[in-house]
């Protein structure tokens, strides 16, 4: 239905086109039930509100010249922290106002078929009832003019922006009027409930009415709130908006909260009953392997029997429960190996480059939880997230595991679990085994009995969420990225000498990958390996060393190749504390196991300190040399090497799987590199002849020793700033002045390359490299903190932040740009920002 402007608001072309274009039912609600105020069983139900920033379409950058979006200030960074921030607040308000807008021209499409449906009522034929009008438009006139008056008073104060202009009375006004929001929410049941019956009982109804935006004013309380924080964020505390704002918030946070607390179906909890003498020990998600495929199981381990159940699936708002698919009493419960009659399920094991490609996935959404997580009361939103994420987490843990954990009942069948860590397997077995040493009953359970036990699982469960990082507290550190070096030095307490070696396990994604594995030392009770290991950290807190007796008797060997035989001596972990492994230094420390010790020193490598940029000596070549040297020199607009890689990749890589992210071979990279440098002129002859993987490593490198980023030292805080807004309209703007901002050789070279990425990620079912993988390839490449920042610590403050903040931030940079529209030079630099701070 194409809005209207009965009422006088004024009108951009890009909103028209925006609006007319805009799908209302896929705004950031896609599969979410509350969207229609329906469950999935059909029953009615009241909507739970995100408390966070919806998923809204991307604007359009504006066309045409319209008298609203004049030149655009020069320089939005340099300049003092106050006016960055004032600068960044203008920002922030401009994309809120451009959605403001939008949001106005919604709830005129609400109201648009009010007045005839009014008309009609008094009639003999009518449409509706006055009461079902009524009821089902309730508040709607208010709630516009609320929003119509607060747009009109702040549109003028951002069109004639400078440091004195003060918004913090509107938004409190805008707060201190939510009483009319509480009334159309205690309203909206009855009002969808009315509609959808009007809707079913007269098509006429149906066809004028637009009543899935009803859900709409909920939601935009919600982005106040978050535009309340961003603009708290970049507004000086000595500012006349600051306490204003802060009262804004306050009151938006409380209104969030107390209906949130009203409606929330979530907030009850089923009281199940407990077993008198069987208790619950041990709980866990295993992957078991069923009928020849992955199926993700909850185990639980009682006093007397191990029971495997699933999760069922249940309608939204309804409490989850279990499904027994199958139990063993722990009197007949064996760990014996299968015999040869029995058939064992082949286990699929997947190309690495998907396992890589999910973990790039979920490290991108693990960045959007991360912002989250500071938004006001952004629980829901960050629940909305968690809940894509574990989709993806949950595909992870499915098909990474490869170690077989196999339980079999001696009446009965055998069952295999899938383990990713043999410390794990190891736990359960010894918990097992524990429990088996007393005097057990074989148990038989009734029908009625096994319905009560396994809804008792819900209750008595101590793991409550599949072990996935998105499930963590939010008060948890985010882990380590980048190098462990590992120096395992020696062990003692064996009482007797035996073959010995070490495995190291460190958690990623969720779960427990073995990295490495010392050589075995024979026939000692003291071995002394001094073995170093470097291990690469994705998110990790924990490292794990197990101790094992290796075993050669080759009659013992199991027929599994994945089976490991030898046995654990000795298990520990020790946590990664950023404070002790960030120093430069050596940490040595002991692990106890057993009253077995195992002696290692670690320290840690940031994946910063590996793009460390230092600048070539010679101006003559192009390696280490600006980027505008080479250009003036070359009278070109992006450099030669970028063009002629580029074109290579282009020409036959471009089909290759892993392209960008398989490495070349450093030889044949350092040639080239040479050759770029002293402009040899059998460039093109080398090129033809030269690996792809090495060419495109040579792209890579060059870009890594620019001795500055190609988006600049001085653009770096306001990138960083720029992605984390949560408006998306704010985001825009920024994002697109940024690029106006960076020098002409910059802007040509980032847009080709730009360009380029999206034709690979085009390729992506045949080179497997999505505008995800490749954003993490070339994101922290491009775009770098300045040595300078970092040495004064104004970035980085403890080496979990180096990935979680600064990493995942710049390849999200990036990713933005490589999902955003194509972007001409021309365009960009004729475009501003939608509205000008210019008088």
């Amino acid at each position: 239905m194409e809005p209207l402007s009965a009422h006088g608001l004024p009108r951009l072309s890009w909103i028209d086109t925006l609006y007319s274009n805009f799908n209302y039912n896929t705004d950031g609600y896609e599969g979410d039930a509350a969207e229609d105020g329906k469950s999935q069983d059909g029953s009615e139900t009241l909507p739970y509100i995100d408390e966070s920033p919806t998923m809204s379409p991307q604007l359009p950058t504006p066309q045409g010249p319209d008298g609203v979006s004049p030149t655009p200030p020069e320089g939005l960074l340099p300049g003092g922290d106050i006016e960055k921030g004032l600068e960044m607040k203008k920002l922030v308000l401009s994309g809120f106002l451009a959605s403001e807008e939008i949001y106005i021209n919604q709830l005129e499409a609400l109201m648009l078929p009010m007045r005839p449906l009014k008309a009609t009522a008094t009639t003999s034929q009518p449409v509706l009832t006055i009461q079902q009008i009524e009821t089902i438009f309730y508040k709607i006139q208010d709630i516009f003019a609320i929003h119509k008056e607060f747009y009109d008073d702040l549109l003028p104060n951002i069109q004639h922006w400078d440091e004195k202009v003060t918004v913090g009375h509107l938004f409190q006004k805008l707060a201190s009027q939510l009483g009319v929001y509480k009334a159309f929410v205690d309203n909206y049941k009855v009002a969808l409930e009315t509609a959808e019956k009007c809707s079913h009982a007269n098509i006429q109804f149906q066809k004028i009415s637009e009543v899935s935006l009803l859900y709409k004013p909920i939601d935009r309380v919600t982005r106040s709130t978050l535009v309340l924080h961003d603009l708290l964020k970049h507004t000086p505390k000595d500012h006349p908006d600051f306490p204003l704002l802060q009262d804004a918030l306050r009151i938006s946070q409380n209104f969030l909260s107390s209906i949130n607390e009203e409606i929330d179906p979530r907030r009850t909890a089923v009281t199940t009953p407990k077993g008198e003498a069987r208790q619950l020990v041990k709980d866990g998600f295993l992957v078991e392997v069923s009928e020849s495929s992955r199926k993700l199981r909850h185990v639980f381990l009682f006093t007397d029997l191990l029971l495997c159940a699933k999760m069922k699936k249940t309608s939204v708002g309804r409490h989850q429960q279990y499904e027994c698919k199958w139990y063993i009493p722990l009197a007949d419960l064996t760990f014996q190996t299968l015999d040869e009659s029995d058939s064992c399920p082949s286990i699929q094991v997947l190309p690495e480059y998907e396992i890589e490609e999910m973990k790039i996935k979920i490290s991108v959404l693990k960045s959007e939880i991360q912002k989250e997580k500071k938004a006001p009361k952004g629980q829901s939103r960050v629940e909305r997230l968690r809940k894509k994420m574990n989709e993806q987490e949950s595909w992870l843990l499915l098909h990474s595991p490869t170690i077989p954990f196999k339980i079999h009942n001696k009446h009965g069948k055998s069952y295999l679990f899938l383990l990713s860590s043999d410390y794990e397997r190891s736990e359960w077995r010894e918990s097992i085994q524990k429990l088996q040493k007393k005097d057990l009953q074989v148990c038989v359970l009734s029908s009625v009995e096994l319905q009560v036990l396994t809804s008792s699982c819900f209750k008595l469960r101590t793991v409550h969420n599949i072990p996935v990082t998105s499930n963590k507290d939010d008060e948890e550190t985010p882990g380590l990225y980048g190098f462990l070096h590992v120096i395992v030095h020696s062990a003692k307490g064996f009482k007797e000498s035996a073959n010995l070696y070490c495995t190291l396990e460190v958690d990623s994604y969720g779960y427990f990958v073995s990295k490495a594995k010392t050589r075995v030392f024979r026939d000692t009770s003291e071995p002394q390996w001094n073995e170093e290991f470097e291990i690469e950290l994705e998110g990790s807190q924990y490292l794990r060393i197990l101790c094992y007796e290796k075993c050669y008797d080759k009659s013992m060997l199991n027929k599994d190749d994945n089976e490991i035989v030898d046995k654990i001596m000795g298990k520990g972990q020790v946590q990664l504390d950023p404070q002790t492994v960030q120093s430069k230094n050596w940490h040595m420390d002991v692990i106890e196991m057993n009253g077995i010790k195992v002696e290692f020193s670690m320290k840690f490598t940031s994946r910063d300190l590996s793009l460390k940029r230092t600048p070539s000596k010679k101006q003559s070549g192009v390696f280490g040399v600006k980027i505008n040297v080479v250009t003036k020199r070359e009278r070109s607009k992006v450099p030669y090497i970028v063009r002629q890689c580029i074109e290579e990749v282009e020409k036959r890589g471009i089909d290759e799987v892993g392209i960008y992210r398989i490495s070349g071979v450093a030889t044949d990279i350092q040639a080239l590199k040479l050759a770029f440098d002293t402009n040899t002129k059998d460039i093109l002859v080398m090129l033809s002849d030269m690996d792809i993987n090495a060419i495109a490593g040579t792209l890579k490198l060059y870009f890594r020793e620019l001795p500055e980023p190609l988006l600049t030292d001085r653009l770096y805080p306001a990138f960083m700033e720029g992605i984390v807004l949560s408006d998306p309209a704010a985001k825009e703007n920024c994002m697109m002045h940024l690029l106006r901002s960076l020098p002409d050789p910059n802007l040509m070279t980032f847009l080709t390359l730009l360009e380029h990425l999206k034709r690979v990620a085009e390729k992506e079912p045949i080179n497997k490299m999505s505008l995800h993988n490749l954003a993490t390839v070339f994101g922290p490449t491009l775009l770098r903190p300045s040595e300078t920042d970092n040495a004064k610590g104004q970035h980085i403050t403890t080496a979990s932040d180096i990935w979680s903040h600064d990493v995942m931030a710049q390849v999200q940079v990036l990713l933005y740009y490589l999902q955003h529209p194509p972007i001409s030079f021309a365009e960009l630099k004729r475009n501003t920002l939608y509205f000008s701070t210019d008088v």
